[in-house]
């Protein structure tokens, strides 16, 4: 009976832990003047052995946190998309960083100053989830 038990419980560990395999390194914010939205920029590692799917972000700090992604189109534009997931392959990383992956944080609940630190949470297509802290610098930061 107890084999069956753990039989049953152990796609859901299996499929849980998506969030657990991610290392999240060098995250920051780029906090513009008045309502802009602000761009938040994060290294994602992933040591697991099956790929990870960050599906949505949220924060306390501000009201909507969205995954975008910022390319060239043919005819040399600027263009941005918001995405419904990205994938961190197994043994691989993903760079959410100026001008490619990033998060767009609109409205924030309150008023932040570079040096200021935030958390982030990254939720997992398994709904798992991963809570990153992000700290907030000024516009002409670059990575």
């Amino acid at each position: 009976m107890l084999l069956v038990l753990l039989m049953a419980l152990l796609p859901h560990y299996a499929l849980a832990a998506q969030a657990d395999q991610i290392k999240a390194s060098h995250a920051w914010i780029r906090l513009l003047p008045g309502d802009l939205p602000a761009g938040g920029y994060v290294r994602l590692d992933n040591q697991g052995a099956s790929a990870a799917t960050l599906v949505s972000v949220q924060s306390a700090a501000y009201v909507s946190v969205m995954l975008h992604q910022s390319a060239m189109d043919q005819a040399g534009n600027s263009a941005m998309r918001v995405l419904d997931r990205l994938t961190i392959p197994a043994h691989g990383g993903v760079a959410l960083a100026p001008a490619g992956y990033h998060l767009m944080l609109q409205q924030a609940a309150h008023p932040l100053k570079p040096g200021d630190k935030i958390d982030v949470t990254l939720n997992f297509a398994d709904g798992s989830h991963l809570q990153v802290p992000f700290l907030i610098r000024p516009a002409n930061a670059v990575d």
